[in-house]
């Protein structure tokens, strides 16, 4: 049986009380079937116009930021989403339980599924989303590829079909010609989704994309289409309510990506115009009327360099990258829902008064290796999240807070960072701003990746694709580069907050003002090895007393290995209590940023600098040099084995011991956070031991196959 949990005692609020003046009623309590930030963004809108809300939680997220927030929550199953989220006999008695009068599905899920919808409606209850035919004409990629061109919308060619097989999606990839996408008829999110240049890596990718789809989604179903090469990818956002109207918002762009799934985003894009920004907003509406569409809509699309754009799909649901759009239309997407199903006009029904006020960007930050993007699980042990700076408008919308668990069974997104300002170059400012100030501690994230591709100068001229990473990381994410600018900022900074640090615990050791010191830097290469980079830094405190809690003004002379000097002169603001420090360089205003003072390292300490983390030696002169005369520790030699590198569940093994395997070779396929991730042999060599079987459950860095030279 479900257990009804009170989160707080429901009082009536000044929103209710304007809300009610309006004469417009929408819903007594709402139901929200999904977790986590989403369920979070929906029911503060809730919240601000009086209306109760309802949580529903697995085992996992008993103790969840959502739950707490929720008016009462409903426990609906186990940790896995097949038994909770996905459950869906248990989220109706979830709704009958606790009489809401309405559901809304968030984004993933049950969100996309026209079978809920049915069974809500003929249980009375509102779905805060599309009917049932839209829904499920849009939401299967097939039917709705064929319902866009009858509606006048520009489509990718492809197969319209269901594909049988392995052996049918060659026959088509064949047809169509090379390269081709093959994806998930249902859901969306990256998942179910592999690009594929040979017959071989399309029978490789159907297994894939066919077991994720049903891991997520519950349908096997792929489609097949041809592939366009850099793409940008850009999508219309549509609003409609029941009484007939409908309207297109501006465009966002979400060329970003990594895995088919979006990173950074931005409204409006670069490379619209106003023409063609029309012409993809006009073909979103007549699709959406086409099918009677209500609710929110995104309306999905492919544009080369020519701007022209292909139908790519529409996800009838609210967009993950939603508050960019509100922040740069000043529309409450929820509310529009909201009132949408309660039978209730768009509180804007004229397309002419649909605004566009300045530029908004969004980063998702998720606990993975930026590197591999392999997911991270753990427990938040320090979080901070960022605010708005003087004239800066920034936004987090999460659903953690410090201690929370980043759990192995659902998506590792632990936020998404919005910035918006009046021009794009303040909207990256900002955002940029914002990353730095951003403190996440106890799993990996990727924030470092984030925080370089705001700051690249080919984001910043508007040149972005959905090759983007690929082209510009081709040897992977390695951190920050330090160059001749940024290695002797951060070695100044780092032992500035090194003399602040070592006075705090021994006053007399700062009564010069001055200090001399060997920093190691490090930086990870492309071949995975780390170079230590040698800086000595003579530093000087030109305030006169230092400050512990406040500002100190510092010059420092950074010499390099190749005698290069480098004078910075620059000032601290930190309170030695707090990881926040702030660098101002007096001879570059534009540049000055947050540094993260992590944890203190035996030899130094761990800072994030521009969004990378660095552990940094700080050496007085006489340690560096006792240092050069230790014998370097050996690495454990690991190129004969495959580990696993996240926890998960493996799902297939495809070695024996005894077989013969080339480099890159398919040995086993682990699924953790509803992605399959396949594992291949890191030399040629013959399977000497497999420790693992198709189910069994492991742990990150577990041994799974051992390889021997012969």
């Amino acid at each position: 049986m479900s257990a009804i949990l009170s989160a707080r005692a429901w009082r009536p609020t000044l929103f209710l009380r304007l809300y009610s003046q309006k004469a417009e009623r929408t819903f007594d309590k709402i139901l929200v079937a999904n977790r986590g930030e989403i369920a979070c963004r929906v029911m503060r809108t809730a919240r601000r116009m009086g209306i109760r809300t309802v949580a529903v939680y697995s085992d996992a997220d008993a103790e969840a930021v959502f739950v707490r927030e929720a008016d009462e929550a409903v426990r609906v199953g186990a940790a896995p989403s097949t038994q909770s989220y996905l459950n869906m006999d248990a989220i109706l008695d979830a709704v009958r339980a606790s009489g809401a009068q309405a559901v809304h599905p968030g984004y993933g899920f049950l969100s996309e599924n026209a079978a809920f919808v049915k069974q809500l409606a003929a249980a009375g209850v509102a779905f805060i989303g599309p009917g049932e035919y839209a829904l499920a004409a849009m939401g299967d990629k097939i039917q709705s590829k064929i319902i866009a061109r009858e509606a006048g919308v520009s489509t990718i060619p492809g197969f319209d079909g269901v594909v049988r097989d392995a052996a049918h999606a060659v026959e088509i990839a064949d047809e169509i010609g090379y390269p081709v996408m093959l994806k998930a008829s249902a859901g969306g999110g990256g998942k179910g989704m592999r690009v594929a240049h040979s017959a071989a890596q399309v029978r490789e990718g159907f297994q894939l994309a066919s077991d994720e789809a049903a891991s997520s989604f519950g349908d096997r179903r792929l489609l097949v289409e041809k592939f366009i090469e850099e793409p940008r990818h850009i999508e219309i956002q549509v609003l409609a309510d029941g009484l007939g109207n409908v309207l297109w918002l501006p465009e966002r762009e979400c060329s970003i990506q990594r895995r088919n799934q979006k990173v950074v985003e931005e409204a409006p894009s670069t490379h619209l115009d106003a023409a063609t920004r029309r012409r993809m907003g006009e073909q979103a509406v007549a699709l959406a009327r086409s099918v009677g569409y209500n609710s929110a809509g995104t309306v999905e699309f492919l544009v080369d360099k020519h701007r022209n754009f292909y139908f790519l799909e529409m996800n009838t649901r609210l967009q993950v990258e939603h508050p960019i759009t509100e922040l740069i239309t000043g529309l409450d997407l929820v509310e529009e829902m909201i009132r949408s199903a309660a039978g209730l006009p768009l509180t804007t029904t004229n397309q002419a008064d649909v605004r566009m006020d300045g530029w908004a960007i969004e980063a998702r930050v998720y606990a993975e290796d930026p590197e591999k993007f392999l997911p991270s699980i753990g427990t938040l042990a320090r979080y901070r999240e960022p605010v708005s700076g003087p004239g800066e408008k920034v936004r987090c919308d999460s659903g953690v807070a410090e201690g929370s668990e980043i759990s192995v069974y659902y998506d590792p997104m632990i936020s998404k960072l919005s910035a918006h300002g009046p021009t794009r170059n303040d909207a990256i400012a900002a955002l940029s701003g914002a990353l730095d100030r951003y403190l996440i501690t106890g799993v990996t994230h990727n924030i470092p990746l984030l925080r370089d591709v705001v700051a690249s100068p080919a984001f910043a001229a508007g040149r972005t694709s959905t090759s983007f990473l690929a082209e510009h990381y081709p040897h992977g994410f390695k951190g920050h580069r330090l160059d001749e600018r940024s290695a002797p900022q951060l070695a100044a900074a780092t032992s500035a907050l090194h003399y602040i640090r070592n006075a705090r615990d021994n006053p007399s050791a700062a009564a010069s003002g001055l200090a001399d010191y060997a920093l190691l830097l490090p930086q990870l290469l492309d071949d995975g090895s780390v170079a230590k980079l040698e800086a000595r830094v003579n530093l000087q405190l030109l305030s006169a007393t230092l400050n512990l809690s406040g500002t100190n003004d510092f010059q420092a002379t950074v010499s390099s290995g190749q005698q290069q000097k480098t004078v910075v002169n620059f000032s601290v603001k930190w309170n030695v209590d707090q990881p926040f420090a702030d660098i101002v360089y007096q001879k570059n205003d534009s540049n000055n940023e947050s540094i993260l003072f992590l944890a203190p390292l035996p030899l130094g300490m761990r800072v994030q600098f521009r969004g990378t983390k660095f552990d940094i030696d700080v050496l007085s002169p006489d340690q560096r040099e006792l240092l050069r005369l230790m014998k370097e520790k050996e690495k454990l030699d690991t190129s004969r084995l495959v580990l696993a590198p996240m926890p998960g569940t493996i799902i297939s093994v495809a070695v024996s011991v005894g077989d013969v395997v080339a480099e890159g070779a398919q040995v086993a396929v682990v699924e953790a956070m509803k992605m399959q991730n396949v594992l291949r042999a890191p030399r040629p060599g013959v399977v000497k031991a497999v420790h693992v079987v198709p189910g069994a459950t492991v742990s990150g860095d577990d041994i799974l196959v051992e390889l021997s030279d012969d």
